[in-house]
């Protein structure tokens, strides 16, 4: 199916937002999830579908500044 990650549109295979995360290589710790504009809980993650079409934003947690 094809969804959109950070904008870019991508072919996946994930039925749950953390198969995609895995599917990415991304440690659902380390960033913060919104699907479709709602942002989502992390506990929810295993049990939230990805479908076609749908808009997912990977917001990564960043260290530094001052």
């Amino acid at each position: 199916m094809q969804v959109k990650i950070n904008g870019k549109a991508e072919e996946v295979q994930a039925a749950t937002v953390l198969d995609l995360l895995k599917a990415k290589n991304i440690d659902p710790h380390m960033v913060a999830v919104e699907l479709n504009s709602t942002m989502l809980e992390r506990d929810h993650l295993a049990t939230t579908s990805v479908t076609e079409g749908d808009q997912v934003e990977f917001l990564f947690y960043m260290g530094g500044g001052q």
